[in-house]
């Protein structure tokens, strides 16, 4: 069994996009998924910048390839271009700034409107570890994810509590959608040719499938 795989070298890859306001994690939270890394001084990003990882769901390698943008009104410019292709999205609020929480609306409309329907979507309340300082109940949130009908989770890209899993079951979640739709075509999800896109949605032009005959031994 091969202990190491190569950058390269994975079955499938998604697009995931990180949306909401800025200042609330969403870079700490990209930071500390791919590379383990948290910092305080981190300043907010200016345009677009991505980073991948990959993980196994059942016996396939799965590498996400995650973009992280700013919240600021000034760029949103690029929306368009920046969507197009995502299959997955966690959208991020500041436990402690209510505002954070009330934009989520916002931004999961426009997220819809650039993606097709059957995209993943994580709602993330995010600084989950200053406790004191909360401003967004967890009912609160849940409800609302119950409402619009996502996936919820409390993170601390601080302290990492469950920002690993917030960023798996989002992973697992599209692959399902993904295997779900190839069987429905009639095809195996392990045979599909290289580079053929897994068309979870109708403008998936990022996420593909790798020949499962050269990399997946």
């Amino acid at each position: 069994m091969a202990a190491y795989r190569a950058d390269d070298d994975y079955d499938y890859l998604f697009k995931v996009v990180l949306i909401g306001d800025s200042g609330v994690g969403k870079s700490n939270l990209l930071s500390r998924f791919t590379r383990n890394e948290f910092s305080l001084e981190s300043k907010s990003t200016i345009g677009v910048e991505f980073a991948t990882r990959s993980i196994r769901v059942d016996d396939k390698v799965v590498k996400a390839q995650i973009w992280d943008t700013a919240g600021q009104e000034r760029y949103r410019a690029i929306t368009s271009a920046y969507y197009r292709g995502a299959v997955g999205a966690l959208l991020v609020y500041d436990v402690t700034r209510h505002v954070t929480f009330e934009n989520v609306e916002r931004w999961l409309k426009e997220l819809r409107g650039h993606t097709d329907a059957n995209i993943v979507i994580m709602l993330v309340g995010n600084k989950a570890d200053l406790r004191h300082l909360r401003a967004v109940t967890t009912d609160d949130a849940e409800a609302f994810a119950e409402r619009e009908n996502t996936f919820f989770m409390e993170t601390s890209a601080l302290e990492t509590t469950n920002v690993e899993s917030a960023f798996t079951d989002v992973l697992k979640q599209i692959y399902r959608v993904a295997s779900r739709k190839a069987l429905e075509r009639g095809d195996d999800p392990a045979t599909l040719p290289k580079g053929q896109s897994i068309n979870i949605g109708g403008k998936d032009d990022v996420s593909a499938v790798k020949n499962a005959g050269c990399c997946s031994t």
